[in-house]
């Protein structure tokens, strides 16, 4: 990935809780007013939170949206620990430390980027989404839950060609800006595809042509067992494939090596930070 001193871009702000939704599943969705994070972030990086005053470990969450000109930073996670379940308890008005923006981003490389997300590795993806809008570009966005979703799903308008059929609902901030987008899931919502994201897109690309299937690149983040299944994709259709790490985290500045994994290197096998050297990676160097 790009060697952007990206820890002298790292602020740390006050930021004032604008709005907090709660989804079925424990899930959330947290907008704050942090202006020089927002202004400076880029898709694939996290801010690091200070989830209550008496917690002084932060806790790691990805950004999903940002706006420069109003200043806020959106932040979707799962209350899963004592930690995300405080953060859960706070309210509109209150400020949260943050440290941010945190890590390397994805780099855009292909003209058919294919993002795939996973649970709470969803949110990366909208970040890519959305900066793709006015790209020279083609995404597809394929999203996966195995709770319900953190958003009301609705029949895509935006044909694709292979799917299984009566797979079409999507995301409708996706559809809104014209991103075409497919959902799966093993639940059985209505509209998703029944089964694992990466056999939704192993569809997808055996639809294409070969001209146009090389011209893809995978972009994830999710859990493990799924960015290894999207490396596997990557392999078996001899595809490039960035993959963003989710780890627990101490410090989320490169000081303490607590989220260190193996990356294979052109010199051998090295150990790497998720925070700073991340948390985007080469998906073949990590899987």
């Amino acid at each position: 990935m790009n060697d952007r001193p990206h820890r002298d871009s790292i602020l740390l702000e006050e930021a004032e809780i604008l709005e907090h939704q709660a989804f079925p599943g424990d899930q959330y969705l947290l907008r704050v007013q942090a202006p020089g994070c927002a202004a400076r972030a880029l898709p694939g990086q996290f801010v690091h939170l200070q989830v209550h005053p008496l917690r002084p470990l932060r806790r790691p969450i990805s950004i999903m949206r940002v706006s420069a000109e109003a200043g806020w930073v959106d932040l979707l996670y799962k209350a899963v620990g004592e930690g995300t379940a405080l953060l859960a308890e706070r309210r509109v008005g209150e400020c949260l430390s943050l440290l941010g923006p945190i890590g390397q981003p994805f780099e855009l490389k292909q003209r058919r980027p294919l993002l795939i997300g996973g649970g709470v590795g969803m949110p990366p993806m909208i970040f890519l989404a959305e900066s793709l809008r006015d790209a020279d570009a083609q995404p597809f966005v394929i999203l996966g839950s195995e709770v319900p979703l953190p958003f009301e799903p609705r029949p895509s308008q935006i044909l694709l060609p292979g799917l299984p059929d009566g797979v079409i609902a999507t995301m409708p901030l996706l559809e809104d800006w014209d991103i075409p987008c497919r959902l799966a899931s093993l639940q059985g919502y209505p509209g998703c595809h029944e089964g694992y994201v990466t056999d939704l897109a192993r569809h997808w690309l055996r639809a294409l042509d070969d001209e146009a299937r090389a011209e893809v690149g995978l972009y994830a983040c999710g859990p493990h067992p799924m960015l290894e299944a999207v490396v596997a994709l990557a392999r078996e259709f001899e595809l490039p494939v960035q993959v963003s790490l989710e780890e627990f985290m101490a410090c989320a500045v490169g000081g303490c090596a607590g989220c260190v994994v193996e990356v294979a290197t052109d010199t051998g096998s090295a150990m790497q930070r998720v925070c700073v050297d991340g948390p985007v990676f080469d998906g073949y160097r990590v899987f």
